[in-house]
């Protein structure tokens, strides 16, 4: 996992794909957090992103570097806890005049069943464990 959660910060910009109806929705995110031995991810519950996730948590993340991509699915789960909020805020203290924890905004994901797959034109696929 902490791979991938390298792979997505060195990136810097990576893209979320969620599920509105029957149509995809993608956009850029920036928020990634290894927090007790899981990858996080943050929102505020005001966007539809958010929206999105809780109605089919099912999502895809794609992030490209170095002249790899990395893709990485599962389902993400919400942790309302604000040790895990804060974690995140933490991480990233340039949100903390946006969101704070505790706000009724602020959430954070975790993912789960994760497959993680890093690819380019030159290599064979790297499968990373989750």
């Amino acid at each position: 996992m902490k791979k991938v959660e390298q792979f997505l910060k060195d990136a810097g910009t990576y893209y979320l794909a969620t599920m509105d109806g029957d149509q995809p929705r993608v956009r850029p995110f920036g928020t990634v957090n290894y927090f007790e031995g899981k990858l996080y991810i943050q929102t505020g519950k005001i966007k539809n992103v958010s929206k999105q996730i809780h109605k089919n948590p099912k999502v895809e993340i794609c992030a490209f570097k170095d002249g790899k991509w990395l893709r990485l699915s599962g389902k993400l789960v919400e942790d309302d806890r604000i040790e895990a909020v804060q974690s995140m805020l933490d991480a990233y203290p340039e949100l903390q005049g946006m969101y704070k924890a505790g706000d009724g905004n602020t959430e954070v994901f975790y993912i789960e069943d994760a497959v993680a797959v890093v690819n380019s034109f030159t290599e064979a696929p790297e499968h990373l464990e989750v």
